[in-house]
């Protein structure tokens, strides 16, 4: 499904009224909320004159995305008073971690539970990931250079873990042809997600698999990590992405669901094969997509939350089908 004019032309309008934009990406970045802000940046910053600033205010970003134009300009803190605001891939403006009130605001996102908070919303569902969503948009109004379609593409491969997610139809691989020939290295993009992964990251994984929790006739399947471990591998949030997938990779799982001890929560994430799990993580107040989502809930003994998340999967119904 395209992009409708009037959004196309509603964005074009809302650019050219401001002389400053910030870009923001959401806590806890992964490569479709970097590679977006990115891609626009880049493509702002080749075909206008405004002044730019990328943000996102967590403490690590993703060091394997550092081969991507303009990675390093990325900083904590949004410091222009009158900007346009740009949020890539974030479904609720909480999580974008500043203060946007009263700003103008593009929303930039393909979740279904966005909450619509900009002043101008380009939500697509449908599309495979947020950078889809920009390039479409974008495309239209300004030429689109070899860096951004390299921004865009590596949070489109990143998004849908290397095209396998169910949101991948002939459209994604139709706009990751037209990316690719655009100028995009997919050989440097592919090494640079699955190549570069830190010690940490194996470390911590290896803890994770250690603690791997069946139930339900092992339908769920539970990995978790606790404080110690964390230290211990000297893992940062980077290198915990893709945990999740190796609960939900056994044949007999159904949902697997990754919880992470953090200092005064637990990070709870879900992905299932093909179940509709984002009911569940709307209980406990947190969202996302139908098959990948997540929620923060607070601190007690982990088999309790392993219970609530239990009680919760059955009430919805989802493995009766």
């Amino acid at each position: 499904m395209p992009i409708e004019a009037t959004l196309i032309s509603q964005t074009k309008e809302l650019i050219e009224k401001y002389d400053t934009i910030s870009i923001l990406t959401h806590i806890n970045p992964d490569a479709d909320t970097i590679g977006t802000a990115l891609g626009v940046y880049t493509l702002l910053k080749q075909n206008t004159t405004k002044k730019l600033e990328i943000i996102n205010i967590s403490d690590t970003l993703p060091r394997h995305l550092d081969f991507l134009q303009h990675f390093a300009r990325f900083k904590k803190k949004m410091d222009f008073e009158n900007s346009l605001v740009i949020s890539c891939d974030c479904a609720t403006a909480s999580r974008l971690g500043v203060d946007i009130k009263d700003k103008k605001i593009l929303n930039i996102d393909h979740h279904s539970s966005n909450e619509c908070y900009g002043s101008v919303n380009v939500i697509m569902p449908q599309y495979a990931s947020a950078s889809l969503v920009a390039y479409e948009l974008f495309k239209d109004i300004y030429p689109i250079s070899k860096e951004s379609a390299e921004a865009f593409y590596t949070a489109l491969l990143s998004d849908t873990r290397y095209f396998t997610t169910s949101s991948v139809d002939k459209q994604t691989f139709s706009i990751a042809q037209e990316l690719i020939g655009l100028g995009a290295d997919a050989y440097k993009v592919a090494y640079n997600l699955t190549q570069r992964k830190s010690l940490a990251s194996l470390r911590i994984l290896q803890r994770a698999l250690n603690s791997l929790d069946l139930r339900l006739d092992a339908q769920i399947g539970f990995l978790s990590v606790s404080l110690q471990d964390i230290k211990a591998s000297g893992a940062t949030m980077p290198d915990m992405d893709g945990v999740v997938d190796y609960a939900k990779s056994l044949a007999c799982v159904k949902i697997g669901v990754f919880i992470m001890e953090l200092e005064d929560s637990y990070r709870i994430s879900m992905r299932s094969k093909g179940l509709d799990i984002s009911k569940v993580a709307q209980a406990f107040g947190g969202g996302g997509h139908k098959v990948a989502c997540g929620f923060s809930i607070d601190k007690t003994d982990i088999n309790d939350i392993k219970d609530k998340i239990l009680k919760q999967i059955e009430n919805t119904g989802l493995l009766n089908g």
